[in-house]
């Protein structure tokens, strides 16, 4: 059984208002009452939304289209002023706010005064980075921002592993960021953010997994968890990049030597119900999964994100997701359930 970070629990609990927590029963009453009537129901707000800073990305990872630049949506820098106004309109029913979509979020200048903005509405605020620009100086600002929750994906415990997926990248380089972040940790007497090592297993790198746990404990960092690997291409994984480690993998392994996702999925999405996300440029799709924003289902431009969560566009979503969700691009490929473990 997993650990419990208890002073990270206790955070993430102060955060809980009366109102965000009837806001939260709302949203898994309709879950629930969706399954029972079989039809979509959506009562109350999202609990939980990703912002994302930028699509810009400093490495060339080969499942990520940032990384591989390969989006069909534009690239730029998320405003303040128009993160400011959506969270306005939002914080008194939002807990948890994830400043990460595609990119790298320290990318934007304007990325630590969105962080504080967020804490100052006393909201749980969480990014992941590659930890390429985490300087003494952003270090500090990282913890004074009043993050709470810092994921540094870090997928190689030797640089020749390490830059196999993570290609262009300098593994030296996000072990002194960790180190950085620890120390201002330290010097402020600071319990946030709380910081994890995020180890995506693929191949070239399933034999460091407890190399990981080991340069964990020696950096400092709070704690490690491991990532399944969303591969595009699974059926025959081109970059040869499925583990053969089965419990870190997403797919098995069919008799004619092709791969199928593991997970069953059924005509029901706990994500869709309490979440969504919110492209640089106010776009707001469903998951993560929407990586090129196919499915949009409001312009924040165009109108406010309470109309949004509840316009027409999000209930046929929600309808043919219930019908048939297999034939939903975003959600074939869907990892509910089986993407990550704590160690």
């Amino acid at each position: 059984m997993p650990r419990i970070n208890w002073n990270d629990s206790l955070n993430l609990a102060s955060k809980l208002t009366f109102r965000r927590f009837t806001n939260g029963l709302k949203v898994l009453a309709s879950f629930y009452a969706s399954r029972l009537i079989n039809r979509p129901v959506q009562w109350g707000y999202p609990v939980s939304i990703s912002f994302e800073p930028t699509t810009s990305c400093n490495l060339r990872c080969p499942e990520c289209p940032s990384g591989l630049r390969q989006f069909t949506r534009p690239t730029g820098m998320l405003q303040n002023d128009f993160f400011r106004k959506t969270i306005d309109e939002i914080h008194r029913e939002l807990l948890y706010l994830i400043f990460y979509f595609q990119g790298e979020p320290y990318l934007n200048p304007g990325f630590l005064e969105m962080v504080q903005y967020a804490s100052s509405k006393k909201i749980y605020t969480a990014t992941s980075t590659n930890a390429h620009y985490l300087t003494d100086e952003v270090a500090r600002k990282t913890v004074e921002s009043g993050l709470d929750r810092l994921i540094i994906s870090i997928d190689g415990t030797t640089q020749d592993v390490y830059e196999q997926y993570r290609v262009g990248g300098n593994l030296e380089k996000v072990l002194q960021g960790a180190r950085n972040i620890m120390k201002w940790k330290r010097e402020l007497k600071s319990k946030t953010p709380f910081v994890f090592f995020q180890f995506l297993v693929v191949k070239p790198n399933e034999h460091q997994v407890d190399d990981i746990k080991r340069l964990a404990r020696e950096v400092g960092v709070d704690e490690v968890r491991f990532k399944t690997a969303q591969v595009y291409e699974y059926e025959t994984d081109p970059n040869n990049l499925i583990t053969t480690l089965d419990k870190f993998s997403r797919y098995k392994k069919n008799a004619d030597g092709t791969y199928s996702p593991k997970n069953k999925l059924a005509n029901r999405c706990w994500k869709l119900q309490h979440a969504n996300v919110i492209t640089w440029d106010g776009l707001v799709v469903p998951c993560c999964f929407d990586k090129d924003a196919m499915h949009q289902l409001g312009n924040l431009k165009t109108q406010s994100f309470k109309e949004i969560w509840h316009n027409d566009n999000y209930k046929q979503f929600r309808s043919e997701l219930m019908k048939s969700r297999r034939n939903i691009d975003i959600c074939a490929n869907c990892s509910e359930g089986v993407s990550v473990w704590k160690d």
